[in-house]
Parts: structure tokens; C-alpha cells; sequence
């Protein structure tokens, strides 16, 4: 079955006509609506799609889809605060209702669906709804977050909500998921919520005073290939090397999978050895006559495993790498709900082909909004934050990869929060989500909710020389200074704890060298002793640099690079 139907092929969906169509959203509703239905109906009772039970949140100041399944020919009813619509289905079973836009309301009722049967949906409010997307550190719990003990034992928010899409891998766009139920953030449920959507909808909840709900639907370790709709990866020739890398993986599953599980059988019989083996023992430590200490096994052991790990599964049927399987399995389902916005941190699986990202992520953003039916969905991004990827000898992997993140800023409506101040370079799930939470929740009060705040670090804007070599140089011996522009410089610019680290110049050569860098107002001049006459710039350009330089909002300055090299 195709993964889109038009409206005129889904015969029998009407409901109550409204006035003043907002941009266009109740047609294309109508025509998306088709995304979430792509199995014959088998049973004739009213059901209704997966975001839609108790404790929900509903979005405001939006035409709100309702939608679900009947019997053939079965009268619809949907009642909710004072709006009651009715509609039909067709031989498919298919129905969906558009309830007016409806302002925020903390108070929760009852939505009821009647036909053959009647099903009563309770304590529905109305706010604020994200969709929190992504891979590992959007998955990452509160349960494991910096402060984990005190933020869970202080979650006292039942009007902020989320309900976490599970886990599934489907080759065809499916029509429902499992869920965990809509949840209310109390020390009894946040540990398990989203720990960067958590933060992010703390901030928005404390600041508007309205409901917040949080929709997840992530999963560790995957690639943005998943994500992105089979309609989506079939609208551009480019994107053919992803159909070709995973046939390949297919075809080589059946020896992959045969020399994997006689890796594993070694591996674990090696790791029984590792961990029954008898304590070591360290010769004293002083001079002094004392019996040999015994190193401790668990040390010993876990130092064993992490030299090494356990084996990987080869890549093959039902892998969440499946090019549109998420998409299919994990957004598709929630299509058309009414949406505020996108909160994404995916991107470490794709570094090693940086290359590819930028279009890819470009098309999941307006694909996405397209199946959402909302052209002005916003769509804020986590920038990857600072990391020393194990075996990359070019050390830049991430830096490629940021660079392609920035440059979807070119899309309306997009934002990205800086993490590259924040990370572990020896993690790759730093624990300080509550900063990236914040930082995303600057850009959705200055962008859509009319908090002006700075939400944004200075981003680079030009470079040109200054004078002559060795001319306004910050030190003897330097060669010719390079002056740095950038925008979001409010406040001037400020170097964090020490001079501002991670500059690099280059010459004609093409070949990088360490750089000073001196502040100046809102601008940088920074020069090297070993390039006589600089031709290119670059801050941060690598996997896990010292970031330090901010604005005097104290947000960190975009890495950038003035080269194409």
C-alpha cells in the first residue's frame, strides 16, 4: 500500500466544515491523514490512535485532529469542551475530526468517542506539544542525568506530561504503536521522561503557566536514515547510496551473522574467565615490610570489559538502522497530531558520512512537517556536543558534522542549542542535560513565545586581514593578524577561565597551526607565529575542543571555519 492516499481516495471521511481554514492546515490534514492508516480495519468497534488516552495534552491555538478507526459506515461522534463532531467513515474504516482551536486549559475533561461503542478518554488538558526525536542522549533518561536524585525528588509538574513511543522496527508505514500512556512528572515517573525534553519543558511550563506535553520517540544508536519516510529517501537521486549500503548489509546478513556468533561464544567465554578469575596481587606500595594487596576483582574485571567490549551484532532484518524503519514503525503512527514543535539531538551515528547529512536532515525537516501538515512547525536541534571519537586520527569527524547541523539554519523556523561547552570527551552522554534543556527553551520563548531573551552565541561572519604581517599582532613574532566578525555578539565577547583557546590559522599551504586570539569589543584578531600571512581561520574545529569563548549572555560561540578545504 502506498504510503500516502489523496483525500479523494478515502471516501466517506467528512466532519463538520469550519471557518477560517488556518494556512491551509485543515486541507492538508485531510490529505495527510491518510499517513496513519495503512492496515484494512478488523474489528468494527471505534478505536482511536495511540496518542489519545488518558491524561493526554492537547495543543492550543490549533485545529486539533482527532482521528481513528470504525466500523464501515458507523456513525462517529467526538465530544471535548463544548465542541461535538460527527462523521462517517468509509469501507476502510478511516475517520478523523478537526476540533477548533481552543485556548490553553489546566482543567482536565473528558474525551468521548461514540459509535457502536463509546470510548471516554479522561483528564485531557490543553497546552503546549512537543515531539522529542532522536537518538542515545534524547533517549537518555532523568534517572541518569546530572543531579539525578534531587531533580527526580523535585518533580512536582502533574500539568507536564509525556508519554514515550516504544520501541519497533517496521518496513511498511504502520497505522498504530505501543505506548507507555501519558504520564504526569512526579518523583514516581520522571526518572524515566526524556531527561533533555524534560528540561526544555520545565522551562517553557514554569514560564507560560500552561500545560506541557512531551511526546518521545527516540532510540540509541540509530541513524538519521531511519528516520526519514520512504517517500522522503526516494526524493533525491543522492540519497540512493542509502538503499545500496543497507542492500549490502542484507546480502552479506547470513556470513556476517555466522562469524558474529563465533565471535560472541569467544567473547563470552573469555569474560566468564575475566570474571572468575582470582584477585590479583600488587606488590606494596612502600618500603615498609607489609603482606602484597590484593587488587579488587570488579576493577579488574570492568577494566577487562572496557578494553573489551562486547561484540556487535551485524546490521540486517529488523534493525533499527533499516533505512524508514522508525519512521514507519515510530513517527507515522502520530501523524497528523497538532504540534508546537520538534525538539531533535540526533547526529553521532551519521559523523562518520558527514557529508550526506546536510540534505538528509534538511528533507527529514520539511518532510516532517509536511506528514505533520504544518509548514511552520518549528524545529530546534542539539549541535553535538564535544566528544574525542575512539579512532578518528583526523580528530574533526564532529566538526564536519556540527558544521552540517548549522547550515539547516537556512531552513524558516529552525534553531540549534550549542552543547560543545558542555560535553564529556570521554562520554558521549554528557550528564548536563539540564543546560541543553535550557538553551532549546531560550530558542522556543524568544521564537515562539514572545519572551525576548538572547537564544543564540555569536556565529561568524566574516574574516579579514589586518594590515601587514605582523602588524597589530598580540605578541612578538606573530605573523599578520586575522580580524573575526560574528552576530549574536551582545554584550561583546567574553573567553571563559583563560584566553581563548582552540584558534587555528592557516597560509596557502593549507596547513593549520595553533592560534592566539585577542578580544576586541564584539570582534577577534587573532594571529600565529607560524602563518606570516594567514588565509584562513578556524575556532573549534574539532571533535572535542576547548570552547570558551561566549557572548555576554553567556551563550558559546558557534565552531566555524572561513575555509571550504
Amino acid at each position: 500500500m502506498s504510503e500516502r492516499i489523496p483525500l479523494a481516495h478515502a471516501r466517506g471521511c467528512t466532519s463538520r466544515p469550519a471557518a477560517n481554514p488556518r494556512r491551509g492546515r485543515r486541507g492538508s490534514i485531510f490529505w495527510i491523514s491518510a499517513l496513519w492508516f495503512t492496515m484494512a480495519i478488523v474489528r468494527a468497534d471505534v478505536t482511536l490512535a495511540p496518542l489519545f488516552t488518558d491524561h493526554a495534552v492537547l495543543q492550543r491555538d490549533k485545529l486539533v485532529p482527532i482521528w481513528g478507526k470504525a466500523g464501515p459506515g458507523e456513525k462517529v461522534t467526538v465530544t471535548f469542551a463544548g465542541q461535538t463532531l460527527r462523521t462517517t467513515p468509509g469501507n476502510d474504516g478511516r475517520w478523523i475530526v478537526l476540533l477548533e482551536p481552543m485556548p490553553a486549559n489546566a482543567q482536565g475533561a473528558d474525551l468521548v468517542v461514540a459509535g457502536k461503542n463509546t470510548l471516554t478518554v479522561h483528564d485531557v488538558v490543553v497546552g503546549e506539544v512537543w515531539l522529542c526525536s532522536g537518538q542515545s542522549n534524547m533517549e537518555w533518561p532523568v534517572s541518569r542525568a546530572m543531579d539525578a536524585s534531587r531533580e527526580i525528588a523535585s518533580a512536582n509538574f502533574p500539568l507536564l506530561r509525556h508519554v514515550r513511543i516504544e520501541h519497533v522496527v517496521t518496513e511498511f508505514p504502520a497505522a498504530t504503536v505501543a505506548t507507555s500512556g501519558w504520564q504526569s512528572a512526579t518523583p514516581e515517573n520522571v526518572g524515566t521522561f526524556t531527561a533533555v525534553g524534560y528540561f526544555f519543558a520545565r522551562d517553557l511550563h514554569q514560564k507560560l503557566g500552561v500545560p506541557v506535553g512531551l511526546v518521545h520517540s527516540s532510540w540509541g544508536g540509530t541513524p538519521i536514515e531511519s528516520w526519514l519516510s520512504p517517500a522522503a529517501l526516494a526524493s533525491n537521486p543522492a540519497f540512493a547510496v542509502v538503499a545500496e549500503r543497507w542492500g549490502r548489509n542484507l546480502a552479506d546478513f547470513a556470513a556476517n551473522q555466522s562469524a558474529y556468533e563465533a565471535t560472541l561464544a569467544a567473547w563470552t567465554k573469555a569474560e566468564a574467565e575475566a570474571k572468575a578469575a582470582p584477585p590479583a596481587k600488587t606488590a606494596p606500595t612502600t618500603k615498609k615490610k607489609s603482606a602484597p594487596k590484593r587488587a579488587d576483582p570488579a576493577a579488574i574485571y570492568n577494566d577487562w570489559l572496557r578494553k573489551n567490549p562486547r561484540p556487535r551484532p551485524p546490521r540486517g532484518p529488523g534493525d533499527p538502522w533499516t533505512p524508514s524503519g522508525l519512521f514507519n514503525a515510530m513517527i507515522n503512527p502520530l501523524a497528523p497530531a497538532a504540534l508546537r514543535g520538534v525538539v531533535w539531538y540526533q547526529g553521532e551515528s551519521n559523523a562518520e558520512r558527514a557529508a550526506e547529512y546536510l540534505p538528509l536532515f534538511t528533507t527529514l525537516i520539511k518532510s516532517w512537517r509536511a506528514h505533520f501538515g504544518q509548514d511552520d512547525l518549528a524545529f530546534y536541534w542539539v549541535n553535538l556536543a564535544n566528544y574525542e571519537v575512539n579512532g578518528d586520527a583526523t580528530r574533526r569527524t564532529y566538526a564536519f558534522l556540527r558544521e552540517a547541523q548549522m547550515k539547516a539554519l537556512a531552513l524558516p523556523h529552525t534553531g540549534q542549542a550549542l552543547a560543545i561547552d558542555i560535553g564529556d570527551p570521554t562520554n558521549i552522554h554528557p550528564t548536563n542535560k539540564q543546560e541543553v534543556g535550557r538553551r532549546l527553551a531560550l530558542l522556543a520563548k524568544n521564537r515562539l513565545y514572545g519572551i525576548v531573551c538572547d537564544d543564540t552565541g555569536p556565529m561568524f561572519v566574516s574574516v579579514a586581514p589586518e594590515g601587514k604581517p605582523g602588524a597589530q599582532a598580540p605578541s612578538a613574532g606573530s605573523g599578520q593578524a586575522m580580524r573575526v566578525r560574528f552576530t549574536h555578539a551582545t554584550g561583546g565577547l567574553v573567553a571563559h577561565e583563560k584566553p581563548v583557546q582552540s584558534l587555528e590559522l592557516a597560509g596557502s599551504d593549507r596547513v593549520f597551526y595553533p592560534a592566539e586570539g585577542k578580544i576586541d569589543r564584539d570582534t577577534l584578531v587573532v594571529t600565529s607565529a607560524q602563518v606570516r600571512e594567514p588565509i584562513a581561520v578556524r575556532y573549534a574545529w574539532t571533535n572535542a575542543p576547548q570552547a570558551n569563548l561566549y557572548n555576554g549572555a553567556g551563550l558559546p560561540a558557534v565552531p566555524f571555519r572561513s575555509d571550504d578545504w
